[in-house]
């Protein structure tokens, strides 16, 4: 099997509202003309096209439809789309180019959460016969989560803040005295509502080279998923993160070895440290460089978007070997794991 490479990013501006449909054409067409102006490619270079995006979100059905607008309708492609963030739609392309079926792809995704309330859409994934009726949001279920690990001595109030204050270039002094939005959380540990969409283009490490001067090899992607029920798992930790990431070398170790860069997809303060036990990465790799998503939270497309400011750190020459993930699901519910290296 042929090795996949990321050799394009480009994102939406990550803003509090759009004045644009929830389709995401506006958002997704400025974004494919920077991609396609850093590789060279166009529209008929690509061989599949994957999307990530909800139609619970959107308010609409197959809005993921809607959406092929800001690609045209001629010539015709090879598409699909998943119904979660993006980062799976790429795992989806990453399998094409694995098996030879196509050489280059096209992932992006998409979501305008402006449109409606968040916290009540996001209900909608839990158990629907003994949790959505009772229509707990999402930061609820966060605060629960961050509170077992205040009660377990996992964390404290200022380890929260601290982690808030470098991804928003806050100044921590005073954080702590901010009021709460639902305890222990306060207005910083969360991230912001976003509408944003982001575009990542792969191709064959063979055909690698011709679109980016120093492309990112995928050496390993995995995906795991833990129990939807909430009460029938420990919320301070995330199993599936960790077996991704086991199941792509010798044990966690081996994965983040020589790891420089991480870019988490922790939507709450809590859960960067979460994360950072469970994929052992320690003070000597730089988390979330970008801000993450407490600097910016574009439903379906910020799992994307960390994959692609992973790839960037080794566009620039910034790192060498990275990590990134993505999640889906409350509580860190499922996870996805990838880590990239240079190709010089």
């Amino acid at each position: 099997m042929q090795d996949v490479a990321v050799v394009g990013f480009a994102q939406a501006p990550n803003v509090r509202r759009t004045s644009g449909t929830t389709n995401g054409v506006e958002m997704l067409v400025p974004i494919f003309a920077e991609v396609f102006g850093q590789t060279g490619l166009s529209k008929k270079d690509i061989g599949f096209w994957c999307s990530g995006s909800s139609d619970y979100l959107a308010g609409r059905a197959f809005s993921f439809i809607s959406a092929v607008d800001a690609i045209g309708a001629f010539p015709p492609i090879h598409e699909s789309h998943v119904e979660m963030d993006a980062a799976w739609a790429l795992y989806e392309a990453w399998l094409k180019i694995r098996t030879g079926e196509v050489d280059t792809a096209l992932v992006y995704g998409f979501g305008k959460s402006s449109a409606g309330q968040l916290r009540r859409v996001l209900a909608m994934q839990l158990d629907p016969y003994t949790v959505a009726p009772l229509w707990p949001d999402s930061i609820s279920i966060a605060a629960l989560q961050a509170r077992l690990g205040l009660e377990g001595g996992l964390w404290s109030e200022k380890d929260l803040a601290e982690v808030a204050a470098r991804s928003r270039g806050l100044d921590p002094a005073g954080l702590l005295d901010t009021p709460y939005v639902a305890d222990p959380l306060r207005a910083h540990d969360i991230a912001p509502v976003t509408d944003g969409a982001a575009v990542i283009i792969l191709s064959s490490a063979e055909r690698a080279k011709e679109f980016a001067e120093r492309p990112a090899v995928i050496r390993g992607i995995e995906h795991r998923v833990d129990t939807p029920v909430l009460g029938a798992r420990d919320l301070t930790r995330a199993p599936s993160a960790e077996a991704a990431a086991k199941a792509m070398g010798a044990g966690v170790g081996g994965v983040v070895e020589g790891v420089e860069v991480a870019e988490l997809h922790a939507p709450f303060s809590h859960q960067e440290l979460i994360l950072r036990a469970a994929l052992g990465l320690d003070e000597r790799v730089r988390v979330n460089p970008s801000g993450g998503p407490l600097a910016g939270n574009p439903m379906f497309a910020a799992g994307l978007a960390r994959i692609g400011e992973a790839a960037k750190q080794i566009f620039t020459g910034s790192a060498n070997r990275v990590l990134a993930h993505a999640t889906s699901g409350p509580a860190l519910q499922q996870n996805l794991v990838a880590v990239m290296e240079g190709l010089d």
